[in-house]
């Protein structure tokens, strides 16, 4: 079959690799799989993900009797403290399909029963390979949902940050700040209902969500905070912390790392998924995908969401 394959640091190729056994899981014919931002920082050197591998942690396809399911691709153990607790996402032993096992960049890929969710009717395969960003998103708001405030900033307009627009939105939230230094991902969170969309942060607000990573939109977003405001780091692309720790003792305010989603999130997203705006994604065939990964990896703006179709 065919594969999108991390295989050096800085090195994707389209290869041909033997089939998965689906073993004790599902053999996954995949239809859509979307490149993250995590994997565009990642692949840039050996961590978590140790080459060669097939990335792909967002997306969606058919079953071997056809049923159409997209996948959750968080697997935990089940059994440690935080499992039982109901905290999956920061299970120690966790794994990640994409990251520490084979993932959704290829034409079929072996997935745990436990782990698909099937598609309403209608769905399209792009919108699918969205619900996992999106489960993100609302995980990310519920870690600060309990504190309140009208006035939300996003650092990023890419993927998580626009899902995060979306889901602040969809909470009720109108006062939506959008911050990005790309005019046209800037008109497109204009038009998925930010209230404003400028190219840095002015002023105070509640809560801001950092989806970038970089130590600079750290920084920027705990400065933004109003005291006792909290800051959502979601994004993953550098891991410097970057912030001033006097002024967050000082003015009591809050950081909270969001990482992944719970069962329910998921869920929750896959239902999420049929009423919020979802139709902003790029299809880009399998043929494609080296040539379009290495762009975005280089610094392309355009797509602003890439999903591999097979």
């Amino acid at each position: 079959m065919r594969a999108l394959v991390f295989t050096e640091p800085g090195v994707v190729e389209l290869q041909t690799v033997p089939k998965p056994d689906a073993g004790d899981g599902v053999l996954l014919s995949v239809r859509a799989a979307g490149i993250c931002g995590s994997e565009l920082h990642g692949f840039r050197s050996v961590g978590f993900r140790k080459p060669p591998l097939i990335m792909g942690h967002e997306f969606a396809g058919e079953t071997p009797d056809g049923r159409r399911v997209v996948v959750n691709p968080l697997v935990s153990c089940g059994r440690c403290d935080l499992c039982r607790a109901g905290r999956p996402e920061v299970c120690r032993s966790r794994e990640l399909l994409g990251v520490q096992r084979p993932g959704g960049f290829a034409e079929q890929v072996t997935v745990p029963a436990s782990s698909l969710h099937d598609l309403p009717d209608g769905m399209s395969w792009e919108t699918a390979a969205l619900v996992e960003p999106l489960a993100n998103a609302v995980h990310a708001w519920r870690q600060v949902r309990a504190e309140g405030g009208e006035r939300v900033a996003v650092v990023g307009a890419g993927t998580i940050g626009l899902v995060s627009l979306l889901v602040a939105r969809r909470a009720g939230i109108r006062d939506v700040t959008v911050v990005d230094v790309v005019p046209q991902r800037l008109e497109l969170a204009e038009r998925l209902g930010a209230a404003r969309c400028q190219d840095s942060l002015d002023g105070e607000y509640d809560v801001v969500v950092d989806a970038v990573g970089k130590a600079a939109t750290r920084r920027s977003a705990v400065a933004a905070l109003r005291p006792a405001g909290t800051a959502v780091l979601i994004g993953l692309a550098e891991p410097d912390a970057g912030f001033d720790a006097n002024d967050l003792v000082r003015n009591e305010k809050r950081v909270v790392g969001s990482f992944a989603y719970g069962p329910q999130e998921f869920a929750d997203a896959m239902q999420l998924a049929r009423e919020v705006e979802l139709d902003w994604a790029t299809p880009v065939p399998l043929a494609d995908a080296q040539r379009t990964f290495m762009a975005l990896a280089e610094g392309a703006v355009s797509p602003v969401k890439a999903v591999i179709r097979l």
